[in-house]
This record gives C-alpha cells, structure tokens and sequence, in this order.
C-alpha cells in the first residue's frame, strides 16, 4: 500500500516555527486567564527610568500599570516627562490648562487634586503631565526641599486616599535633572527597561552611580528591583547577545519576561490607549501582562526586605 504524500493541512504544518509560536501564544494566554494574585496591602513605589532614549520607558510604564490593574491591583501612574506620553496612552487629557504634576512640584497643590482615573479602568489613576513641566527643571532650582517636593506630595496622597493604592509607577524624562531626582527620592524601587540593541548597556553605569548618589544622600531604601528587557527580537543573534550579558550582569533582577517587538504594541497610544486594552491576546500585551505577574509576586520578597533593612 502506497502512503499518500502529506498535505499541507497535515499534522507536519504544525512542526512550522510560526505554527509553534502560535500554540505557544495561546497557551501563555490561557495560563494568565487562571491566574490569581494577592496584593500585600502595602503600597510600592516604583520609578521607572533609563537616560537613553527610545528604550520602552514609558511604554514599559503605562503598559505594566494597565497589566496590573487588570489584575485587580489599583496603580497610579505619576507622568513626570513634559512630553506627556505617558498621559496620552492613558487617555487622560492633559493640555495646558488641566491641573498637573506641574501644579503638584511648583505651588505644591495636592496630588489628589489633579489625579484623574484613566477610561481604560477604574483601578487605574493618572496624574497628568503638561507643557507647563517642561519650565519645571529650572523652577525648581530655587524652591525649598526641591528634591523632595514630590515625595511630601505622594506620602500625602497615600495617607488620605480613599481606596488602598497597591502601586505608584512613576514615569521619568530621559534625563538626571531635577525631575528624575524627585521620582528617586519618592519611590522604593528602580525598574530599568533595556531595549535588546548594541548600546543597551551605554549610560547603564552613570545611571547606577546616580543611584548610589541618591541612596546616601536622599533616599537610602531606593534599590534597583527590576530589569526589564524590551524591543527583543528572537530571530536576531544580537538581541539574545544582549539578552545574555545582561542577565549575566544583573541575574536576580533581571525578569524571566522579555517584551518582543510589536506594532500592537506601537499603534496602542496612537488610540490613546495601552496596548493591554488594544489589542489585549496580542504577543505585546501577554508579555507586558506576565511581567505585571512577575512583578507582582516579587512583592512578598521586596516588602520582607524592606523590614528587615529597617529593624536592622
């Protein structure tokens, strides 16, 4: 008996690296479906930041907040760029004239006067950049406790708020001005986005070192819990190089995630939205939506060690 060559439609089909990047697609997708997390009650402040340009930064801010809050934790994103990317991706407005982190850091207005809740979720808070924050840098030079303004703020906020705060993600300019400073002096954790190219490294060493600077002088629980890699491309040899040599640097904050590549994720805030809200069974939205969860269950550990540095 002769055996019928196979079909295209045959079994063989499904050996493709497409058809296995798609079986493997949908099998993370139905494993974030069962997913449940405990939130431990206790607010971490995240700052989320790299001096390059063009890693993720603010994607990578806006994306893991809406993952985070599809998980049932309430975020507040506090968009500290001028540019207000991070205000747009939330759809909240944010001309000149919308009350801002500007009013917050300049005339010290309370934060909880100019957080709005982003459409996207009721879990999900903004506070809004403007044009005004732009002048912020320089204004603040001359105010007293510049580097704290936002901190005093922030500490306020949480104090009164009506509903427990699970995160606080702080989204910074691509700089070391002023503005970063206050969201290091504010948060309890460092997340840095690398993007899987040949400079991922480059500026790497001035920011830690400013970090350290912060940690004596300003804010001695800040500590780099995060890495997170992002624009990777697994077809490329460079992108795994780049991969590796950063988890060899840094392997225990380094996630197990990696964020690829996608126009999902790039055409989201054009819609004035994330990419989790976008298109949320996209490869870009899995991925940002399995880095929330790691993040997430990172905080038993991070809240333990945060104790025991303050017993000791």
């Amino acid at each position: 008996m002769v055996t019928p060559p196979e079909s295209p439609g045959s079994s063989l089909s499904f050996e493709s690296p497409l058809a296995r990047e798609l079986a493997d697609l949908s099998a993370r997708r139905r494993a974030l479906q069962n997913l449940s997390i405990d939130f431990t009650g206790e607010t971490r402040v995240i700052t989320v930041s790299n001096q390059k340009g063009g890693v993720g930064k603010t994607t990578t801010a806006v994306n893991l907040a809406a993952a985070l809050a599809s998980l049932g934790a309430r975020v507040l994103v506090i968009d500290l760029d001028p540019q207000g990317n991070a205000s747009t991706a939330l759809g909240v407005p944010h001309n000149a004239d919308v009350p801002s982190v500007y009013d917050v850091l300049i005339d010290q207005e309370p934060l909880a006067d100019v957080v709005q809740t982003s459409p996207e979720s009721p879990n999900l808070l903004c506070a809004p950049s403007t044009i005004h924050l732009a002048g912020a840098e320089i204004e603040l030079v001359s105010q007293v406790a510049r580097e704290h303004r936002l901190r005093s703020a922030l500490e306020q906020y949480l104090a009164t708020a009506d509903a427990q705060v699970d995160f606080v993600i702080i989204d910074c300019p691509p700089s070391l001005g002023l503005l970063t400073i206050n969201a290091f002096t504010a948060a309890h954790e460092l997340l840095i986005p690398i993007q899987c190219e040949y400079y991922a490294l480059e500026g790497l060493s001035q920011l830690l070192g400013n970090v350290s600077m912060i940690q004596k002088h300003l804010n001695s629980t800040l500590r780099l819990s995060t890495i997170l890699l992002t624009m990777y491309d697994g077809r490329t040899r460079l992108a795994q190089q780049v991969a590796d040599e950063v988890r060899q640097h840094f392997p225990n904050e380094v996630l197990g995630t990696v964020i690829p590549r996608s126009v999902r994720v790039s055409e989201a805030p054009s819609f004035g939205q994330t990419v989790i809200a976008y298109d949320g069974q996209s490869a870009g939205a899995v991925a940002y939506r399995e880095a929330a969860v790691e993040i997430a269950r990172r905080a038993e550990g991070s809240a333990t060690e945060r104790h025991e540095e303050g017993d000791a």
